[in-house]
């Protein structure tokens, strides 16, 4: 069997659930949210072609938090994530649901 038979064999095994618990279930959620926001973040950033530096000085952090934020290793309160929106000139978006995490910024358009 081929890497790629392999790999959509193992994925339809865990999309049936097989084995995996439900504490396991939403540790991946989790992990997916971490992700896509360190996406997010790191994306937005790059748009606007700030370093991490940048960032952390317009948001009051420092560059390892950043870093951190972008490799999703902090878990980002509610005041730290209003002060990166701020950061990074944009409205935050989160959506979530059920099989999906979604994670925005959306630039903010001048008044």
């Amino acid at each position: 069997m081929n890497h790629s038979r392999w790999k959509l064999k193992r994925e339809q095994e865990l999309g049936a659930d097989h084995g995996e618990s439900e504490e396991t279930r939403a540790e991946r959620a989790e992990i997916r949210l971490a992700m896509a926001f360190a996406k997010a973040v790191y994306d937005r950033r790059k748009e606007l072609g700030l370093s991490q530096s940048d960032v952390a000085e317009r948001a009051g952090l420092t560059q390892a938090k950043v870093s951190r934020i972008e490799g999703a290793d902090a878990v980002p309160t509610l005041p730290l994530l209003r002060r990166l929106a701020r950061a990074l000139d944009a409205s935050l978006s989160i959506a979530l649901d059920e099989d999906q995490e979604k994670v925005a910024f959306v630039a903010r358009t001048a008044a």
